[in-house]
């Protein structure tokens, strides 16, 4: 009998002992897990986000509270940015215009990433290590000059690849046609000074801007005039276009001018306005309007004068030059980028406590309800990912539910008695049993 309560004590013991260390290991992965579901960590670069718009929104951090900001629901997505520095009358008139994003996705990028376990998420993130956007390849035509920048490994193909080591400068000669490939962004280096009238027509083609082009040919041309030079970030490589009809008509001759500096001619020798209109265009039209007129914008020789962007680009500098466009003088292009970028678009809420002047309208409020002492607003926010930081470049409020109201037929009758309802006797109707 006493071994027997010996044995069930020791048990006990022992029982006991086993369930206080599974209870000791097994409570830190249930606290990081609770911790990681219902408060997560920021990144840094998320962090900074919200500070930012924090400021930007102007309210007092003692007045709202700020929620949300949940990287399990951020989309990313990519599109082209335009930027543009006009100068009229002496007058800077800074430009940003964005391209529609046709896809967002669930991405994991490396910003959203903080130092923490594996997580299990419901819906399945795609990896974006070290991907940058870059622009759909594009056809330039000389004359003029590249500075390329960022591109160790560029490939040069005229047709058949050069090794021409590591290249800083490009210059194209007349009739030199080259298509490239993964740029992240190209500028203009340099402002250059355009001249007026700027005529603007409406057949669906943009000629005063493909007028414009022609101008700035011309010039470079010239042996006084200076040569139109952009700046190329990270091509992956510098072709000379296929052509069905002439295969011979576009290859290219390389001259090392310098270390880092080579010069592009035509092997044919044939002018611009040749070598351009033996270019499949991939469904375009003529590269050649008459036989001194393109329909191509130079230098950038893979836009056609029909394209939709173009077009619209034409229609908003009409509307800046406004009755300037129609007189003689001219105006100064400062700043043209156009670069691939990476978006990211977040919501969150914001609950701010209201108080005596507030802009919070009243008006119109059922007298039933209590008034609110807090109001919630609903933001999305699109931000711009640069290196290591998203930069915020629009806030859109956003209702994300409507609420209906139900009254109840004595509350919108104004509480009167049934008693006190007047009765409607309905006419009679043959048809009714």
């Amino acid at each position: 009998m006493f071994l027997s309560m010996d044995l069930r004590r020791s048990s006990r013991y022992f029982l006991s002992i086993f369930l206080i260390v599974i209870s000791v290991r097994l409570s830190p992965a249930a606290a990081s897990f609770a911790a990681k579901d219902i408060n997560p960590p920021y990144p840094k670069a998320i962090s900074d986000l919200k500070e930012s718009i924090v400021k930007g929104l102007g309210f007092q951090a003692e007045d709202f509270k700020i929620s949300g900001f949940d990287l399990r629901d951020a989309l990313v997505g990519r599109s082209v940015s335009y930027e543009f520095d006009v100068e009229i009358d002496n007058k800077v008139i800074p430009l940003k215009l964005l391209e529609d994003v046709n896809r967002w996705e669930f991405v994991d990028l490396p910003i959203f990433r903080v130092e923490r376990g594996e997580e299990n998420g419901l819906v399945e993130r795609k990896r974006l290590e070290n991907q940058l956007p870059v622009l759909a390849p594009f056809t330039l035509a000389g004359p003029m000059e590249l500075w390329i920048q960022d591109a160790k490994d560029m490939r040069i193909s005229l047709p058949h690849d050069v090794d021409a080591g590591e290249l800083r400068k490009v210059i194209l000669a007349d009739g030199a046609v080259v298509t490239v490939k993964g740029a992240r962004s190209v500028s203009l280096r340099h402002p250059i000074e355009l001249p007026l009238p700027f005529n603007r027509t409406t057949n669906g083609f943009a000629s005063g801007l493909l007028a414009l082009a022609e101008y700035l040919r011309q010039a470079s041309l010239s042996q006084d005039g200076p040569l139109l030079s952009l700046r190329i970030v990270g091509p992956t490589s510098l072709t000379s276009p296929t052509s069905t009809s002439s295969p011979s008509a576009n290859r290219l001759k390389l001259k090392r001018l310098a270390p880092g500096l080579v010069e592009l001619s035509s092997v044919s020798k044939l002018k611009a306005m040749n070598a351009i209109s033996t270019i499949d265009l991939q469904g375009e039209t003529s590269a050649l309007l008459t036989p001194n007129q393109f329909t191509t914008l130079w230098p950038v020789t893979s836009i056609n004068g029909s394209n939709s962007n173009l077009l619209g680009f034409e229609g908003l500098l009409s509307d800046l030059l406004g009755p300037k466009a129609g007189k003689e003088g001219s105006f100064k292009l400062l700043k043209a980028d156009v670069s691939a970028q990476t978006f990211v678009k977040i919501g969150f809420g914001v609950e701010k406590k209201l108080k005596e002047g507030d802009w919070f309208n009243l008006e119109g409020y059922p007298e039933w309800r209590t008034k609110p002492e807090n109001v919630r607003m609903h933001f999305e926010v699109l931000a711009k990912v640069d290196g290591d930081k998203v930069v915020p470049e629009r806030i859109v409020q956003i209702d994300p539910i409507t609420i209906e109201d139900t009254v109840a037929p004595s509350v919108q009758l104004g509480n009167v008695s049934m008693s006190k309802v007047p009765i409607v006797h309905q006419p009679p109707n043959p048809f009714t049993l």
